[in-house]
């Protein structure tokens, strides 16, 4: 269907963000003419007036920037064949590159200034809104080395991602598969295509792309060892040299996390395998399955059980289910819903997917490919989590300090999915239904929480293994990943030899230390739907002191202020007691 065709009640309108070609070139070249203005504060920043005029005309023409870098990038999203919206975004990559040049002085010469310089400003109420990211220089400052030292650590960063860039190579481009038969047909298999494949209800067509899969990494796998055992060496290497413990406290420290929470995540999950184990087992029983193997985790147990809601029906089920955020909360998404902030159906040339996007100056909005199936409805309720957050920030915080960082960003979205499997488990009478529902619950849980645990024990593992001297050879790798995978999924299900090798697939691994994100955000996300849903009043200090927050302190003390400490057993503690009941209610259902 083409964009035109789409009624216009299911676009969004971007006039709200960009009025007009007009407004659009007007703010275009009021950010290019400015840049050298920006740019001729270099070498000033230890004198007060002019570091807080510098700092007022970035934030000035951040704001600017951001409106029309969105703007044309949304503009483009909404049909990839419309060439006056590629060029607008062509235009605005380019003036991102020209922009991040002038700017790029301000955090080195920052982060050389006196110590009493910042801490002045610091106090200075003139620059109040700048103070975080003062805060931030000051914090960094033990990890910055000499000029010297840093010119050698930047000549060497491109030798030093040559791992990161060989893994995406050889997984996007050099890796072939062979195709799997289905239905008489022949399918490509790829990174893509394997996970329909493995949802597949013929065992034979899942098992042929399991094996077919690792097959072809293995036939790679020393390379693919050497080369994550290279990139290994180079995270250890770069904490070292700047003075950290170890990559762990590296990796974390952006975010201000303390080492604690990642390894109370892997201890906390370690010690709670046993809801897991039984799930699988369950699995087994109802799949029917003498025996049950990995490729058989990802068909469903619950068949012709989808609630094909239509978009309006959707909004309306979803708004219900928000209830317990209260009037405001509930006033806003009806707004979204009806006053452009949402582009819903698919069309011709539309990026797929679905994502929220804000800029500070405009309300957020929430591009969907919207179909009648369960996972949209849930998917409407996620993005609309990111819009809340975003939207609450913009309206409690100045521009430096509204945008939040990705160790909470998930954290709105999942909430809102877990009121909403609450409110739709407490509303639909067809027990097929419901067991559907859990089944969705118990299976975002295992990939989320469970899954992503288990990978960050590799890495911690990896990573420990290099700094005490054990070579991470082939053997090593995968004789460590599949006792994990054993640990984790117990023995109702086989670990499979190929299994082992399954750590060689997984690419955010060249990104050291990430993937506990996902684990600690649905963690947290659960932990604070437990207590919007038991507690009354905490509806209020999560908005206040979560939504609210932005980014105006680090993330970790944000969810701190509103009483989640991830370095504690409690939030998985409420995480574990939903999976529970998910699991006590379907088993109930499935006698």
């Amino acid at each position: 269907m083409k964009r035109n065709e789409v009624e216009k009640k299911y676009h969004w309108d971007l006039s709200d963000m960009v009025a007009d070609s007009e407004t659009f070139e007007k703010l275009f070249s009021e950010v290019e003419s400015a840049l050298p203005a920006l740019e001729a504060y270099k070498g000033k920043l230890g004198n007060r007036s002019d570091a807080l005029a510098c700092f007022k005309l970035d934030a000035e023409l951040s704001q600017k920037f951001e409106l029309i870098y969105i703007y044309s990038h949304m503009y483009k999203d909404e049909d990839a064949g419309n060439g006056i919206a590629t060029g607008l975004s062509s235009r605005t990559d380019a003036l991102a590159g020209k922009y991040a040049a002038a700017a790029s002085f301000m955090s080195s010469e920052l982060g050389e200034l006196d110590g009493k310089v910042i801490d002045a400003y610091i106090a200075d109420p003139d620059f109040a809104d700048f103070d975080f990211m003062l805060k931030e220089i000051i914090r960094n400052k033990a990890h910055i080395l000499s000029d010297k030292e840093e010119r050698l650590l930047a000549m060497s960063s491109e030798a030093l991602r040559t791992t990161y860039n060989v893994a995406h190579m050889l997984f996007d481009v050099d890796l072939k598969f062979k195709p799997v038969k289905k239905g008489g047909k022949t399918v490509e298999l790829n990174n893509g295509s394997y996970g329909e494949l493995l949802a597949d209800g013929d065992r034979a067509v899942r098992r042929s792309a399991f094996d077919n899969l690792y097959d072809g990494y293995t036939a790679h796998i020393n390379t693919i060892a050497a080369n994550y055992a290279g990139n290994v060496k180079a995270d250890n290497f770069l904490a070292k040299a700047r003075g950290y413990g170890d990559c762990l406290e590296q990796s974390l420290y952006g975010d201000g996390v303390p080492t604690s929470v990642y390894t109370n995540l892997i201890d906390a999950v370690g010690k709670n395998t046993a809801p897991l184990h039984r799930y699988i087992g369950l699995r087994k029983k109802l799949l029917g399955l003498k025996e049950q193997h990995m490729y058989d985790l990802y068909v469903p147990i619950v068949e012709n059980a989808e609630m094909k809601l239509p978009y309006g029906q959707a909004c309306e089920t979803v708004k219900a289910a928000m209830r317990p955020m209260g009037d405001d909360y509930v006033e806003l998404l009806r707004r979204a819903m009806t006053e452009g902030w949402i582009d819903v159906m698919p069309n011709d040339g539309k990026r797929g997917g679905a994502y929220s996007w804000s800029s500070y100056s405009a309300h957020p909005y929430v591009l969907l490919n919207y179909a009648p199936t369960t996972e949209d409805i849930f998917t409407l309720a996620h993005e609309l989590g990111h819009c809340m957050h975003s939207y609450y920030s913009q309206n409690a915080q100045p521009y430096s300090k509204w945008d939040y960082r990705i160790f909470v960003a998930e954290v709105a979205s999942i909430c809102n999915e877990t009121l909403l499997d609450a409110f739709l488990m407490s509303n639909v009478k067809d027990d097929n239904v419901k067991k559907y529902l859990l089944s969705l619950r118990l299976n975002r849980f295992r990939t989320t929480v469970f899954r992503q645990a288990m990978f960050a024990e590799f890495e911690y593992n990896a990573h420990k293994m290099d700094l005490e001297g054990t070579p991470l050879t082939v053997d090593n790798l995968c004789g460590m990943y599949l006792d994990l995978n054993k640990k984790y999924y117990g023995a109702d299900v086989v670990s499979d030899d190929r299994i082992a090798y399954e750590w060689a697939r997984i690419p955010h691994f060249y990104n050291a230390f990430y993937v506990y994100k996902y684990s600690t955000g649905m963690t947290a996300a659960t932990s604070i739907a437990h207590k919007i849903m038991s507690e009354p009043g905490y509806v209020d200090v999560y908005k206040n002191k979560f939504l609210k927050a932005g980014g105006h302190k680090l993330p970790y003390d944000i969810l701190c202020d509103a009483q989640i400490d991830l370095a504690t057993q409690k939030p998985y503690d409420d995480s574990f007691a939903f999976f529970n009941s998910a699991l006590d209610e379907l088993e109930k259902l499935c006698k």
